[in-house]
């Protein structure tokens, strides 16, 4: 084989092996930055479900207040919906 064939030879493997590792190298960093980008919504999402889960917690709270607790419960109606007593008189100030 002559001496230019073989360099000709080397030279084109070299391109094919540097094209299909570049190849990778693009493909890698699609790949690392998706990754990011699903690790940074995971974290978001981790975030969110536990201000969920709070929020929750505070929730069941209020309602078994308002399942053992008539007094709460009283509070609650009055507040919210303005009820009263007999001859009792509610007084609403706007802010």
């Amino acid at each position: 084989m002559p001496a230019w064939l073989h360099r000709l030879t080397l030279a084109l493997s070299a391109l094919v092996a540097l094209g299909i590792i570049a190849g990778l190298a693009v493909v890698l960093a699609q790949t690392r930055a998706e990754y990011t980008q699903v690790r940074q919504l995971e974290i978001r999402t981790r975030q969110r479900l536990v201000e969920v889960e709070t929020k929750l917690a505070e929730q069941e709270l209020v309602l078994e207040r308002l399942r053992s607790d008539p007094a709460y419960v009283e509070r609650v109606i009055r507040r919210r919906l303005g009820y009263a007593k007999p001859d009792e008189f509610v007084f609403r100030f706007e802010e």
